[in-house]
């Protein structure tokens, strides 16, 4: 058995699972780049993909994670994949989503090279599906990372194949989010996953900075805490860049010491602004 998740995290806690329940047991393939933001045209080609990865190395840059683009290939994760089902033929493999932008835009790029395996993929998705958490409380989870390792038992029972018709229209789903091109991507109910502008978390961004001076880990873990659509962090500094660019926000530090270093504030408008250290102690991120 083969399992396809999208994030690190989900496929540790995955993992777990197995020593629950060995009929779970199998390989674990994580699709690693976040299709729910960025470009998207044309990257099954090789000139649609270098534009992808050059957003990302702009995205990335003075971010923790820099070194991570150059390990991140699922190109060739999927190319063996298939490799994999095509040599065994009584192969299944296993797709797990939770309810998020993240892993829906993910399946649906996944879909479209998986075209000839009709009748021997699973896909499991927790689509408004209660859960127990560690209290023992009901709740409703929005990533796979949030299930506990023994709930991975009760979530298997949710496993079906994907449909014929879903290998119809999941394709062309993947099409027109590709021709739309957009830069951010949310999902609104379901599987469906509606394109919006590269300024959608400005607002949001604008109303947790407030008129204060902040330190720019200290923003993001405020953001986190209140945002109900989720993205994750290096994008949002990217925002933050561009806002930084187009005069919406000042900014003090040097970028190429890091996060750490910046302290940011809302402009108002004001062509003069004065940014104050904010709370240098704060290291939440």
């Amino acid at each position: 058995m083969l399992h396809i998740v999208f994030e690190p995290s989900a496929a540790e806690v995955l993992e777990k699972s197995f020593e629950l329940d060995e009929t779970l047991k199998g390989e674990i393939l994580v699709i690693e780049d976040d299709y729910a933001v960025g470009p998207l045209q044309n990257i099954v080609e090789q000139e649609g993909w270098q534009a992808r990865k050059s957003w990302w190395e702009k995205v990335l840059e003075h971010s923790p994670y820099t070194g991570q683009l150059a390990i991140v290939d699922d190109k060739l994760k999927v190319h063996q994949l298939k490799k994999k089902l095509q040599e065994n033929l009584d192969s299944e493999a296993w797709i797990w989503m939770g309810q998020n932008q993240h892993d829906v835009c993910g399946y649906y790029w996944l879909m479209v090279q998986l075209m000839e395996f009709q009748g021997r993929l699973q896909v499991l998705y927790l689509n408004n599906l209660p859960f127990i958490n560690e209290k023992g409380g009901i709740f409703y989870p929005t990533n796979l990372y949030e299930i506990q390792p023994k709930e991975f038992l009760k979530a298997k029972r949710l496993a079906r194949e994907i449909t014929l018709s879903e290998f119809e229209l999941d394709p062309d789903e993947w099409k027109k989010l590709s021709n739309e091109n957009a830069i951010v991507r949310i999902l609104e109910g379901g599987k469906k996953i509606i394109s919006q502008p590269e300024t959608f978390y400005d607002k949001e961004i604008l109303n947790v900075l407030g008129k204060s001076s902040m330190k720019l880990p200290r923003l993001l873990g405020s953001l986190f805490s209140k945002m109900k659509i989720k993205t994750g962090d290096a994008f949002l500094v990217w925002r933050i860049k561009e806002m930084i660019a187009q005069s919406q926000i000042a900014v003090l530090g040097n970028w190429e010491k890091g996060w750490k270093d910046i302290t940011i504030k809302a402009t108002g408008g004001e062509l003069f602004m004065e940014v104050d250290e904010g709370d240098l102690n704060d290291e939440t991120v």
